[in-house]
Parts: C-alpha cells; structure tokens; sequence
C-alpha cells in the first residue's frame, strides 16, 4: 500500500542556518495562538485557533541547519467525526542545499488522503508553507495571518 503524506516544497536564496533559524520562529508565520517554547530540543508547545483546533507538539528532533520534526500529542479539531485524527503524526521540515538555493522540504507524516481533515489541512499547510514561511524567510518579517 502506498501512503502518500502531504508534502510541500520551496526554493530560497538563504543559508540553510538562515532557513532553520525562520522555521523555529513558529509565531512569525503559523497563525494562530502557540504557547510554549519552538525552538528547544525537547520542548513542548501548544497550537490553537480557539473554537475549531488545538494541538500539542513535541520537538522531536532539532539538527541545526538540516531538520525538524514535531511529534503531536494531542489534537483537538473540533469540525471533525474524530477530532483526535492529528494525534500520533509528525510535522517534519528538512533543509538542504540545492545548486546555489536551499530547499525546504515540509511534510506531515500521517496526514494522507484518507484523513477526514486532509483537504483543509493540505490547503492550510500549503498556504502557511508556500507563503508566509516562504515570505518570513525571504524578509525576515513575521506574516500575518493568512484568515
């Protein structure tokens, strides 16, 4: 069987340090309410747009320069039949270097097709990626919120 998790990816001219450093700074381009530490090896934080989703990440991994990976939870989203469908997944970024660009892979391991949630979420995850995660990179400007 073929799983196909939702994967996005972009092209910047920055340093993959440059990359690293943006991703981490979760408030300036996921929308929403995070409480908690992003940017620590082991740190827990809390994503919520209050009445319709609220998770709780894990940083799972944190290799400088190179990859991400925030293990949820728990998850909460309220439109759905299961409302726990995030938890057990991985929200994974690597970084490497491409020619004189650097790629940012995102993908959100667990989140297929088949998930009640995927269309929402695919399209929000490829406009919080492909925008504002691409823009706080570009500028160094928090973005706001895409809703």
């Amino acid at each position: 069987m073929n799983i196909q998790d939702f994967t996005t990816t972009i092209l910047v001219d920055k340093t993959p340090q440059e990359i690293f450093d943006a991703i981490n700074n979760v408030r300036g381009w996921w929308s929403g309410e995070i409480e908690g530490e992003t940017n620590t090896p082991g740190a827990e934080f809390t994503y919520q747009v209050p009445g319709t989703h609220i998770s709780k990440q894990k940083i799972t991994e944190f290799i400088p320069a190179k990859k991400v990976v925030w293990h949820v939870t728990d998850a909460n989203l309220s439109y759905l039949k299961d409302k726990s469908e995030w938890r057990g997944t991985d929200i994974v970024f690597e970084i490497k270097k491409t020619g004189d660009k650097t790629e940012v892979r995102f993908t959100h391991k667990g989140l297929v097709p088949a998930c009640e949630c995927y269309d929402a979420v695919s399209n929000a995850w490829s406009m919080l990626i492909n925008d504002n995660l691409h823009n706080l990179i570009i500028t160094g400007k928090d973005q706001p919120s895409p809703w």
